[in-house]
């Protein structure tokens, strides 16, 4: 079958790899769409670490099931579905009580980090285990529903963050997760949503997407304005969708006393922390990791349209024009938010 695979650092190759087995607990998807993660970009040149040739990248897909383990009867060939991009081992102390997403074990579809090899989905078809797959509706195109992984990173943000209705939240960050985001704790409860990028595009989208209020954190004292805005207390909560040390200022900064935040960029594995006004005035943190549960609850937020997608994806390809459009990317465009391959595609 044809893959995208990264044979070297900085280089990508369509070319003919083994088809995969599928194991008597597993699903043969027939990849119809897959989108580029910014995950993907920084795995390009080996920063991270998680992408080591050769090796397929690529977790957020949906397909059609084209064929199954023994063991899976309630899944007939021809199935729309998406799947997790997380495979957790379901034995461990974590996925006992509940926390997949914490699992002991967990794989990442298209990482290999040392510990494991798991090729992902920039590929015609991908095996996956049977309890990682959900069924899609009709009225769901591929190319949205290959954005399911995305919006449940948003959505897993939202549910921790325990927002209550009538709550004002701050998004610190609007890129492609901080604008599901912005759908998200709105969708939860929050009434009042304020955006914070450096990006006027990004800016704009948010608006188009829900933002109540827009705010350039190069140009405004955001917790002032934010202040402003809510009768001097602050927001009640806000969730930080970058991970550097001065927009985790500006969420913690952004909440009134008693309130909480919720980091969900990593971008920095450190940062500075301003404890003393943590502290002081009682604010909860707390991280999240990826999505545990939560793809029925995001396709039918997305199928009922309560959290939109078609304005993120900037870009529908052939697996042939990935290479180009990995280069393009990891140069930096800021033009292109989402861009969505369709391996089917000639």
């Amino acid at each position: 079958m044809k893959a995208l695979l990264l044979t070297e650092y900085k280089a990508m190759q369509v070319t003919d790899v083994e088809a995969p087995s599928v194991g008597s607990d597993d699903v043969l998807v027939q990849v119809e769409a897959c989108g580029i993660c910014g995950s993907d970009i920084h795995g390009y040149d080996g920063s991270t670490g998680r992408r080591i040739p050769p090796l397929v990248m690529g977790h957020e897909a949906a397909g059609i099931v084209i064929a199954t383990g023994e063991n899976v009867t309630d899944l007939p060939v021809g199935t729309r579905v998406t799947f997790d991009s997380m495979v957790s081992c379901g034995e461990c102390h974590f996925c006992r009580q509940g926390d997949g997403n914490l699992c002991d074990n967990r794989m990442v579809l298209g990482v290999s980090c040392g510990e494991y090899r798991r090729h992902g989905a920039f590929a015609e078809q991908i095996s996956v285990p049977r309890r990682i797959v959900y069924t899609l509706p009709e009225t769901l195109p591929f190319e949205h529903a290959a954005l399911v992984e995305a919006v449940s990173v948003a959505v897993h943000a939202a549910n921790v963050t325990q927002i209550t209705l009538g709550d004002t939240a701050v998004v610190v960050g609007a890129g492609m997760i901080g604008l599901l985001t912005i759908q998200a704790v709105r969708a939860a409860g929050a009434t009042q949503v304020i955006a914070v990028d450096l990006n006027d595009k990004r800016l704009a989208v948010a608006k188009e997407l829900g933002a109540d209020v827009v705010l350039r954190g190069d140009q405004v004292d955001v917790p002032a304005e934010v202040r402003k805005l809510t009768a001097g207390r602050g927001a009640d909560v806000s969730l930080e969708v970058v991970g550097a040390t001065p927009t985790v200022n500006t969420a913690i900064e952004s909440v009134r006393k008693g309130g909480s935040v919720t980091l969900v960029g990593n971008v920095s594995p450190k940062i500075e922390l301003p404890l003393q006004s943590v502290v002081t005035r009682e604010i909860t943190l707390r991280g999240t990791c990826g999505c545990n549960g939560e793809y029925p609850q995001c396709i039918d937020l997305m199928n009922r349209g309560i959290i939109k997608v078609e304005p993120l994806i900037t870009a529908k390809i052939a697996l042939n024009d990935a290479p180009q459009w990995f280069e393009r990317l990891y140069a930096g465009d800021p033009d292109q938010m989402k861009v969505v391959v369709q391996p089917q595609k000639n």
